[in-house]
């Protein structure tokens, strides 16, 4: 399991979830904590997950602004 802390990216993260999903280890699980702001950031997470054709475990608010998701690599 790994952790990727992407909110210093703020509105900016998806490039780098990409490029991360894109190399993180078949079957393992990744959390990615990013910035929500207005919450369109969460379905576009989703929507990024699905893409890159992994599986989205979990989804949660981490505090006032940020959003926690779990992802298994398939």
């Amino acid at each position: 399991m790994k952790r990727y802390d992407l909110r210093h990216l703020k509105d900016g993260f998806e490039p780098r979830m990409k490029e991360l999903l894109g190399s993180h280890p078949d079957k393992e699980v990744a959390i990615f904590l990013f910035e929500i702001g207005d919450f369109t950031p969460i379905q576009r997470s989703a929507d990024l997950v699905k893409e890159s054709g992994c599986e989205l475990v979990n989804s949660l608010k981490f505090n006032e602004v940020d959003w926690t998701i779990v992802v298994k690599k398939s």
